[in-house]
């Protein structure tokens, strides 16, 4: 018996679980309030056998401003997750950022509401592109040129073809500029678009199925001018690009 109690002893003084400190977390008062973090925080524990406790001096903070990784938001407080260079604190956030934690965040309730979402919607935050161009005259190209096929503005919003995207459709897009620019080499503008100095001329045996159209450079920074000045349409969901 008594050598029973020794090995017992010396297995539990061994096991990680046990010897191993817990580590702390401090967060911002709303956040534990709420109740989030007893919720969480013992299933991160008992996924990974690492504990996590509220701790006012850390080492891990949750704050409600960078720096740090963005974790989880209410309906207007993002929180940062800092820590330190320590294995433990890296898994700790890479589990908040994996979809079986952020399923964790999204499950907590108060008083029957879900007051936090570990869901952020994907924003472009790249600068936005400098146009030089004539958007009044690019208006007047885009009625007379592009609005044969696209619905370019209320102007003409009964005219466009069902299997054409809207300007505003376009606009929405993250390579809006580029997709205008390069217009003339996509499918199927380069049937028909002259673009004065920069394409070759229709081949005699091989003339447009269409009226053609014929732009300068300079009328395309001005459609571009124009489109820059486009309310984007609201699309919802990510588009898949091609």
């Amino acid at each position: 018996m008594r050598a029973l109690l020794l090995c017992l002893t010396l297995l539990l003084s061994s096991s990680p679980a046990v010897a191993q400190d817990g580590l702390g977390l401090a967060a911002p008062e709303p956040v534990v309030d709420s109740g989030l973090l007893k919720h969480i925080l013992p299933r991160f524990s008992l996924k990974t056998s690492i504990r996590v406790t509220p701790d006012t001096s850390g080492p891990m903070t949750l704050a409600a401003a960078p720096p740090g990784v963005p974790v989880f938001h209410d309906d207007s407080v993002t929180y940062h997750l800092r820590i330190a260079d320590d294995p433990r604190q890296q898994r700790f956030r890479d589990w908040l950022l994996s979809e079986v934690g952020k399923a964790t965040i999204d499950s907590f309730q108060r008083d029957g509401v879900h007051p936090f979402s570990a869901r952020f919607s994907v924003v472009e935050t790249a600068d936005a592109p400098v146009v030089s161009g004539n958007a009044k005259r690019g208006a007047e190209l885009s009625l007379v040129h592009c609005g044969r096929c696209h619905v370019v503005g209320p102007e003409n919003r009964m005219n466009g073809l069902g299997s054409t995207p809207s300007f505003a459709a376009l606009r929405s897009l993250p390579d809006w500029i580029e997709r205008f620019e390069q217009f003339f080499v996509r499918n199927p503008h380069g049937a028909f678009t002259q673009i004065i100095g920069v394409t070759p001329p229709f081949e005699p045996e091989r003339p447009p199925p269409i009226v053609p159209v014929e732009l300068t450079v300079d009328d395309i920074d001005a459609i571009i001018s124009h489109v820059a000045q486009t309310r984007a349409a609201d699309l919802g969901a990510p588009l898949a690009l091609q």
